[in-house]
C-alpha cells in the first residue's frame, strides 16, 4: 500500500481551495490589478479552496478532488478520488502534522518530515500556501516572470517551476482578489496540475486552531 500512500500524500501536499471560475460578471484583468492587491494577498490567511489535482510521474498518472481549509494556525486537506482509498486527510497545527489514509494514521513534526519518514523523499510543502496565492515563499531565492498586465506567469523557487495558466476573480475574498485558477508545478520528472474550481472565505474550519 506504500504506492497508494505516496500518491495520496503527494496529491494532498501539492495542492492546494475556493470562488467560482470567472463568470460573465468578473471584471477584465487590467494592468496594475496585481500590484494593487499585493498587500491583501500577503495578509490573506483564511480561505477554503475546492478543486482537482493531477499528478504525473514517469510511472503513473492519477487525479483526485481536493478540499483545502486554511487558517493562520491550522490547515486541513481532504483528498478524495478514484485511486482506491477514496479519502485521505492531511492536517497541520503548530503541534505537528497528521496524515490519515485507508492504511492508517501517520504523524510528524512537519509535512516535510512526514514525507521523508513515510516515502524517503520530501517536497517543499511549506511554500504551497504562498504559491497557490501566486506569491513566492519567503526566505528562499526565487525568479518571477509576469505577463503584460503584471500577473505572474512563471515562478521558479526551491528547484520547482510553477506556471500560472489561468485566473479566478474572487469577489468574496478581501474586497475582491484575482487568484490562480490553474497551476502547473514541475520538479524534474514530477508534474502536478491544480485546477481551482472555487475560492471562498473560511468562515469556520470545523476544528480548533491548536496552540
Amino acid at each position: 500500500m506504500m504506492r497508494l500512500l505516496a500518491l495520496s500524500l503527494c496529491l494532498a501536499l501539492l495542492a492546494g481551495c475556493a470562488s467560482r471560475a470567472p463568470s460573465v460578471d468578473a471584471p477584465p484583468r487590467e494592468r496594475g490589478d496585481w500590484s494593487a492587491q499585493a498587500e491583501r494577498l500577503q495578509t490573506l490567511e483564511r480561505w477554503r479552496l475546492a478543486g482537482k489535482v493531477g499528478l504525473r510521474t514517469p510511472d503513473d498518472a492519477t487525479s483526485a478532488n481536493l478540499d483545502w481549509i486554511q487558517a493562520p494556525r491550522h490547515y486541513r486537506m481532504l483528498i478524495s478520488g478514484p485511486f482506491g482509498a477514496g479519502r485521505s486527510v492531511l492536517e497541520g497545527t503548530p503541534n505537528g502534522v497528521t496524515l490519515t489514509t485507508g492504511d492508517g494514521r501517520f504523524q510528524a513534526a512537519t509535512p516535510e518530515q512526514l514525507m521523508q519518514e513515510q516515502l524517503g523523499w520530501s517536497l517543499p510543502i511549506s511554500a504551497l500556501d504562498y504559491w497557490v496565492r501566486g506569491l513566492p515563499a519567503p526566505g528562499s531565492h526565487h525568479a518571477m516572470q509576469t505577463d503584460a498586465r503584471g500577473f505572474p506567469t512563471r515562478l521558479s523557487q526551491s528547484g520547482w517551476t510553477i506556471e500560472y495558466r489561468a485566473w479566478n476573480w474572487a469577489p468574496n475574498l478581501a474586497d475582491g482578489l484575482w487568484l490562480p485558477r490553474r497551476l502547473v508545478m514541475s520538479y524534474g520528472d514530477l508534474r502536478a496540475t491544480l485546477i481551482v474550481n472555487q475560492w471562498r472565505p473560511n468562515a469556520s474550519s470545523g476544528a480548533s486552531e491548536s496552540t
